[in-house]
């Protein structure tokens, strides 16, 4: 079955109209002289997009590529304005970033729940001819037409909203990981690229309430940060994470020199990662060496982890996400890096 997340759109957007002015006259008995009575136009609606919780994809868009607001009202006589356009507001998932399809430029970052952007405004209604009358003219039959509303079209783009993002190459175990540390239940198998989109995960860290959001993207090949294999196209999904962690298949540790082995796929994964963008490289991050039950060896096993930290240049933890070993200290190590990055 195909996946129903889709994490870019665009839309085309259009503003109602504001409603034309009214040409009218008072026509009572025993006032002959009666004088001009025509109400404005009512402003067109706004299109406003606004952030719901209750959404993680941008699917709808898909089946909707045109929006448009209300038009205002026409005006009246006896000075009666016209009823304002209904604002249509759209709901969009949170960490929606708006782009102006034509020019690139940000329209907005919607981060918050109930967080809004006018995107594209209500024309103005026009003036009756009551708004026209003066000393040497009581009787203007002048009147105007309501401005048009706005237009344009609008890229989205969503970016998870996650404090750690999973990184590593594909079967390195970062979906069996988010499993056993979170209730995130994205499916795993034996063979590469079984995630084929984002999945964010609660991780319950302590006993007092204490929680922080992971996120895993598919896994990364080499060339991903120029387009190559799954990686690229979620990539976007880390930019707004404090911390990135890498994560590590150990039970490579056997293959030869050539093969690279874990150190090899550390340091081609961050290349990629570090490659993509500049954001990427002010991250504070960790690695985790994963599937150390698959490794015959403990005196290798601690030699690799030794040579990972001069490599990495940091602390390397070792576990077994499909064992649970090690999480424990993973998982405090991650609360450590987020109080550093948030202090």
């Amino acid at each position: 079955m195909a996946s129903r997340f889709i994490d870019r759109a665009k839309v085309y957007v259009r503003a109602g109209d504001g409603g034309h002015g009214c040409v009218a006259f008072r026509r009572e008995k025993y006032v002959p002289f009666g004088g001009p009575a025509g109400g404005d136009g009512g402003d067109g609606g706004n299109v406003i997009f606004k952030v719901s919780s209750d959404l993680n994809t941008l699917i709808d868009f898909k089946y909707r590529p045109h929006l448009r607001a209300a038009k205002g009202g026409h005006g009246q006589g006896d000075r009666r304005t016209g009823k304002k356009g209904e604002d249509l507001v759209v709901k969009v998932p949170p960490g929606t970033v708006l782009y102006d399809a034509d020019t690139g430029e940000l329209i907005a970052d919607l981060v918050h729940e109930g967080q809004e952007a006018v995107v594209a405004k209500g024309g103005k209604g026009g003036r009756g001819n009551a708004r026209f009358a003066t000393a040497k003219n009581r009787a203007p039959r002048r009147f105007e037409e309501g401005s048009p509303g706005e237009e344009r079209a609008i890229r989205l783009e969503l970016k998870s909203i996650a404090d750690v993002g999973l990184v590593g190459l594909p079967n390195a175990g970062k979906s069996t990981l988010l499993r056993a540390i979170s209730r995130a239940r994205p499916e795993v198998a034996s063979y590469p690229f079984t995630t084929l989109t984002p999945h964010l995960g609660v991780v319950e860290a302590d006993d007092e309430g204490e929680r922080f959001v992971v996120a895993d993207i598919p896994g990364l090949i080499e060339g991903a940060s120029q387009g190559k294999g799954l990686g690229f196209e979620f990539l976007r999904h880390i930019e707004r994470t404090a911390v990135l962690l890498y994560v590590v298949d150990g039970s490579t540790l056997s293959q030869s020199e050539t093969a690279g082995g874990p150190i090899g796929d550390f340091v081609a994964v961050r290349r990629e990662v570090l490659a993509y963008s500049e954001q990427m490289k002010q991250k504070q991050s960790l690695v985790a060496i994963n599937k150390i039950d698959l490794v015959d060896s403990n005196e290798a096993l601690l030699e690799l982890k030794a040579q990972m930290e001069r490599v990495a240049g940091k602390p390397v933890y070792l576990i077994s996400a499909a064992g649970k070993t090690g999480l424990d200290s993973l998982i405090q190590g991650i609360r450590d890096v987020l109080a550093a990055t948030q202090g």
